[in-house]
């Protein structure tokens, strides 16, 4: 394979990311990337959401943002009970 798809590079991107595509492999994925500003822009996007999951995920559950004010917290409560 010389050459991948833009389906070919969104199914492996988790690969990519991690490091986990072979030397030859992630070639073919960088030269797709130097012509395809798409990808390039999807990858940015992508990255960006793992980013956020993860401070999400590390994020204490029961804590606030200073500032949020407490009926907005409470409305927000209320609704997951609903």
């Amino acid at each position: 394979m010389n050459h991948v798809t833009c389906h070919e590079l969104i199914d492996f991107l988790m690969e990519y990311l991690d490091g986990e595509l072979p030397p030859e492999r992630r070639a073919i994925f960088e030269r797709h990337l130097s012509i395809c500003p798409s990808c390039v822009a999807y990858l940015q996007n992508y990255k960006a959401t793992v980013e956020m999951g993860k401070k999400a995920m590390a994020c204490d559950g029961d804590a606030v943002a200073e500032g949020v004010p407490q009926d907005l917290v409470a409305a927000i409560l209320a609704a997951r009970k609903g």
